[in-house]
């Protein structure tokens, strides 16, 4: 096992970091990871991380949903209920954010079903996942060749390029979206989903709030910060969107971390009251879809 600290913010660049939250890995390892906030920038991110050699292992759960399509428990089940409702609305909003359907790249689809989604309405589908099972899954579902890598996706432009809950996850933050950004058409858009840690479901749980998800979620956003890391690679925000079903599945595993067991109630009221604090302060919702576009 290796791991890697950064010595550097990777928004700023700069080398004034202050310990934020101990946060321990209740999905997998049982280990314990720190959580840094930049000083200059207010970035947070998991310092130091198992490097991109180690870091499987800590994916090799049948808890890691979007891995499997895993349908035994109530967490489980209701993910897939919410996910249905969800992958409608996806396709809605890449549609009004295209002038037509043409190319769409999802990067870290998972076992393909948004992907599939949108070749069921009309769309070129591309699709990346570096994880076997998943990528393998994504194939089938689809019936196209996902890749396991952007090196195999070459000499494409994409009207959309969509990262769900995706870029938390990838080692090489800057260099990813850089390459990402190259292969959109000069008028395509970025969709990319983040947890935000600015969320009142994220006050309220602190270290026992699922969404930190060390050492799995590398960096932890927030608007300010996700604004700023668009900003340096010359993106202009064209909206921000709630991801309001998240409050709900995320407190639901948030109360399982914090009581051992899973109480439908508590996650009920926890979700709702989360919703609503962002409905008055500010659109901090549980997970933000930030939209964008070249300048």
């Amino acid at each position: 096992m290796s791991y890697e600290r950064l010595e550097h913010c990777p928004i700023c660049g700069k080398e004034d970091f202050k310990n934020f939250l101990v946060v321990t890995d209740n999905a997998v390892s049982k280990e314990s990871f720190v959580i840094v906030e930049c000083e200059n920038c207010t970035f947070k991110f998991t310092n130091p991380r198992p490097d991109a050699a180690s870091i499987d292992k800590y994916y090799e759960s049948e808890e890691y949903i979007s891995h499997s399509n895993i349908k035994t428990g109530i967490i489980n089940r209701a993910y897939h209920v919410v996910r249905s409702i969800t992958t409608k609305q996806k396709v809605e909003l890449i549609n009004r954010h295209a002038p037509a359907k043409g190319t769409i790249l999802d990067y870290g689809c998972g076992t393909g079903v948004f992907l599939n989604a949108c070749k069921q309405d009309g769309w070129d589908i591309r699709g990346v996942e570096p994880n076997t099972r998943a990528r393998e899954e994504a194939s089938s579902l689809t019936g196209e060749l996902i890749a396991k890598g952007l090196h195999e996706i070459s000499g494409e432009k994409f009207e959309i390029i969509t990262m769900w809950h995706v870029l938390e996850h990838i080692h090489t933050l800057n260099e990813t979206l850089s390459e990402l950004i190259d292969l959109l058409q000069e008028d395509g858009t970025l969709i990319i989903a983040v947890p935000n840690a600015d969320s009142h479901d994220a006050q309220q749980y602190k270290a026992d709030w699922a969404a930190y998800d060390v050492p799995r979620h590398l960096y932890h956003f927030t608007q300010p910060t996700m604004k700023r890391l668009l900003k340096k690679h010359k993106m202009v925000l064209d909206e921000v969107l709630p991801m309001k079903f998240d409050a709900y599945y995320v407190s639901m595993l948030s109360e399982k971390q914090k009581e051992g067991k899973t109480k439908v109630i508590s996650s009920v009221v926890n979700g709702y009251k989360s919703n609503s604090y962002a409905e008055k302060n500010g659109n901090d919702y549980s997970s933000l879809i930030f939209v964008a576009k070249r300048k």
